[in-house]
């Protein structure tokens, strides 16, 4: 009778929210993959801590966003990132998983990869280099030894610009169909009555300040202009009240729903949204719902981006709705500060809500974009990466 195996050691390190969704998928794949008892350690969150890890320290105390914020927050920042690097170097796993977040988790990498030079260390979602500050690609090849990417077309980038291995394991919101896909007669026809409209002001109290009042104007200018429709607004629960006063006033105020579920029944009826960038751009386009894309800087990162664009090769971007950069095309129209006028939103917003040669262009972009984003063998993403984990702690 062959003695049990030794437990697996695996490191995690995630340093904000989407990053302990993404470990806490990673973890059951590998309990249900890995064949012997894993023993995790590191820094995660609640959904992480549901799956049997203990965080080294709460996440909130390094999960902030901003310049002030951080800047505020630095000194206990940069305490729990050499808390975090010391227990993993402690530790002595067979393989380190960063999530995310990089200006922590790398950090924190590179530390560990100076005291244990031979660890496994594995990056799960690749850093923007395809966007802005390409240059770092080639330095992560230095503590980095493979990257989880969730966007079909990063493993290549990261090969032009000599990054690190990549493998595409798939995103998170291919997993779940169910979530996306209408159930029969759940988006009913154009024709069935007054369209739904989604409008989507962000989830970050700066982009409400000032997203919403602009949206309020669109739906303004589209009502007085005739135009019959049902605003619906998804909200996080903690900023539900705020939304429900300030859209009061507005021609046509939304029906304001909150929670998980609320969410993504909202975009399995809606026929079209108006939407601030970011991952809601991918997860409208993965419901098949037509939409126009828009953004509005604070006044400190507009004059920083401004200045970094005038930078030969720092920001290669000329796209910045994910679905869109994904396709290689400007699928869904995009619209940023300064050209943000009510009229130019409500002129690309229109047609979205009647069948009409632009919402039929969109309608089969999004069928492309859900092709090029499968994996080919089925398999789900967290299982996909669970298998790159595995390998590579063996080694």
């Amino acid at each position: 009778m062959s003695e049990p195996r030794s437990p697996l050691r695996v490191a995690i390190v995630v340093g904000e929210e989407s990053g302990d969704q993404l470990g806490a998928r990673l973890m059951a794949a590998l309990k249900r993959l890995s064949g012997r008892p894993i023993d995790f350690l590191g820094v995660g969150g609640d959904r992480m801590a549901a799956e049997g890890f203990a965080s080294l320290f709460p996440l909130h105390d390094i999960a902030v966003m901003g310049f002030a914020p951080v800047v505020k927050r630095l000194p206990l920042i940069q305490l729990r990132t050499a808390e975090a690097a010391g227990a993993v170097i402690a530790g002595r796993p067979d393989v380190l998983v960063i999530i995310d977040s990089p200006d922590f988790t790398h950090r924190v990498a590179r530390d560990v990869r100076a005291a244990l030079p031979r660890l496994p260390v594995v990056d799960y979602v690749c850093p923007s280099v395809w966007a802005w500050r390409p240059g770092r690609a080639r330095r992560m090849a230095a503590y980095i030894d493979h990257v989880l990417a969730l966007l079909p077309f990063e493993p290549a980038v990261l090969a032009r610009l000599k990054g690190p291995e990549a493998t595409y394991v798939g995103h998170p919101l291919i997993d779940r169909p169910e979530l996306l896909t209408p159930a029969p007669g759940e988006r009913p026809p154009l024709d069935a009555g007054p369209p739904t409209l989604l409008v989507l002001p962000g989830s970050r109290s700066g982009e409400i300040d000032r997203m919403l009042p602009l949206y309020g104007r669109v739906i303004d200018l589209m009502a007085a202009r005739g135009l019959a429709f049902r605003p619906l607004l998804p909200a996080v629960e903690r900023l539900r009240a705020r939304i429900e006063r300030e859209t009061a006033g507005w021609a046509v105020p939304p029906r304001v729903v909150a929670g998980e579920a609320e969410k993504w029944a909202a975009f399995r009826s809606a026929h079209a949204a108006l939407a601030t960038s970011g991952t809601v751009t991918l997860e409208l386009a993965l419901a098949g719902v037509p939409s126009v894309i828009a953004y509005a800087r604070d006044p400190l990162f507009r004059i920083l981006s401004e200045i970094a664009r005038r930078i030969p090769g720092l920001i290669n971007l000329h796209m910045f709705g994910l679905a869109n950069i994904i396709l290689g095309e400007k699928a869904s129209p995009e619209f940023l500060d300064p050209d943000l006028a009510p009229d130019r939103l409500a002129d690309a917003l229109m047609p979205l809500l009647a069948e009409t040669p632009a919402r039929a262009a969109q309608v089969a972009a999004f069928a492309r974009l859900r092709d090029i984003m499968a994996l080919p063998d089925g398999r789900p993403a967290a299982q996909t990466a669970a298998d790159v984990v595995l390998r590579l702690a063996d080694r």
